[in-house]
């Protein structure tokens, strides 16, 4: 088996609009945090490294909450699950891992 082959989906159904909301609510609220305590430790960062650091940290996580919300949208017109580059569904278990994902695995593979 190679990295392209997918492996089998154990589970074919698809997360209900209310799992998907819970799950992206739960990474709302976890990167929020992060964000956070991120505010919290700046005012104590003793140099330019860790302030540089810090501020690319909050980049990252700025992005993951775009995403979030933009997966958020996608629940509320439907699209929620599929992928957006090959419109097939992704698999249940990369979008409880990822649950803002846009993508497939070998989609995402072919747009990194």
């Amino acid at each position: 088996m190679s990295l392209d082959t997918p492996l089998p989906v154990t589970r074919t159904e698809r997360l209900s609009a209310h799992e998907a909301l819970q799950r992206l609510e739960h990474e709302r609220n976890s990167r929020l945090t992060q964000l956070l305590a991120l505010d919290e430790a700046g005012t104590d960062a003793e140099s330019e490294v860790e302030e540089h650091v810090m501020s690319a940290q909050k980049g990252t996580i700025r992005r993951v909450l775009a995403e979030v919300e933009d997966a958020f949208t996608r629940v509320r017109d439907g699209s929620y699950g599929n992928c957006l580059d090959c419109a097939k569904p992704i698999p249940v278990e990369r979008l409880e891992i990822l649950p803002y994902t846009r993508f497939c695995v070998p989609c995402r593979r072919d747009t990194a």
